[in-house]
């Protein structure tokens, strides 16, 4: 007959062992939350749109803020020697004029390059003049609501009847002078009604959630609520309209230019090298072809960071 004693004893010397084992396991890792912007983080680096666009918007960005890194050439001094010369063998002379020449004689790489930086500035500062006062005055009529948002909205309404390229044609004719800056106000004087729209909708949106209650319920003021409760939840229609918005910026800079009616001479501009390689489309459509390229390329790649910006937001897309 077996000894009872003595299984039980071991029976509990293993139930003890198999206790201190547990014990002395590490406890498994608790998965940190991700917010909202942690989540759309992880998946932009996971998307080839989001990379390729950004490696171009950042070249960009380098070449407008250091133009002299890429060329040692004058944007604006020309030689009639070399007018017109449009093969690249026959105008290397010197790495600057590996794309020809335009009428003047002036490297047209040289004016791509330096180009940049008119364009860049253009689409970035109309770009954050818009996001600032269509943010702050769909804010205020999302949030307060009543005669505010309808005083807002009426006022949002009439600028946004007006064509958005034929009004910045009647405010740039008023000016005798179209620099940067004039033309940078002319667009972000029309271009502010749909990030007002957006925030709006967004405010109406986040101002409804448990926090924002909670919030007030603790006596927080209407500027605490505002600017750390509803504006970071609210942002993220914003940035993915204001990005793609980007593009469209630069290109009517280059619509307004190729019209006569934007940035003129001296100014270096891709619109204005369109402009004039209009006249020379059939003998030389070197002049005409690589600012419009270039224009291409920007605006895409701003759409690109856009659509790619707005599929890691969006939950609906996941």
């Amino acid at each position: 007959m077996p000894d009872v004693t003595k299984t039980v004893a071991t029976a509990t010397e293993d139930a003890v062992d198999t206790r201190s084992v547990a014990k002395d396991a590490p406890a498994p890792k608790q998965e940190k939350a991700r917010s909202l912007w942690g989540d759309a983080w992880r998946d932009l680096r996971r998307n080839p749109y989001f990379i390729v666009s950004s490696v171009l918007i950042f070249l960009l960005l380098l070449i407008s803020a250091f133009p002299g890194l890429f060329t040692s050439a004058s944007p604006t001094a020309g030689d009639l020697v070399h007018h017109y010369i449009g093969k690249p063998e026959l105008g290397s002379v010197g790495s600057e004029g590996w794309l020809g020449y335009d009428i003047q004689g002036r490297s047209v790489y040289a004016r791509l390059i330096h180009g940049t930086r008119a364009s860049i500035i253009v689409g970035v500062c109309v770009t954050l003049i818009v996001t600032v006062v269509g943010g702050i005055t769909g804010m205020l009529a999302g949030y307060f609501g009543g005669i505010t948002d309808a005083i807002l909205s009426r006022i949002t309404d009439i600028f946004f009847g007006i064509p958005f390229l034929l009004g910045a044609m009647v405010v740039l004719q008023s000016f005798t002078e179209r620099t940067i800056w004039v033309v940078v106000f002319a667009l972000a004087f029309l271009g502010w009604t749909q990030i007002t729209r957006v925030m709006r909708g967004a405010v109406i949106t986040v101002k409804q959630a448990d926090y924002v209650h909670a919030a007030k319920a603790l006596g927080a003021g209407t500027t605490r609520i505002l600017f750390r409760h509803i504006l970071p939840n609210a942002m993220a229609p914003v940035i993915v309209v204001a990005t793609i918005a980007l593009g469209g910026y630069i290109s009517a800079e280059a619509t307004l230019s190729y019209l006569g009616l934007g940035l003129a001479a001296p100014t270096v501009s891709w619109g204005v090298d369109i402009s004039a390689g209009v006249a020379a489309i059939r003998t030389s459509p070197h002049i005409l072809l690589y600012p419009s390229l270039m224009l291409s390329i920007t605006v895409l790649a701003f759409i690109m960071l856009g659509e790619a910006v707005r599929n890691a937001l969006d939950p609906k897309l996941r």
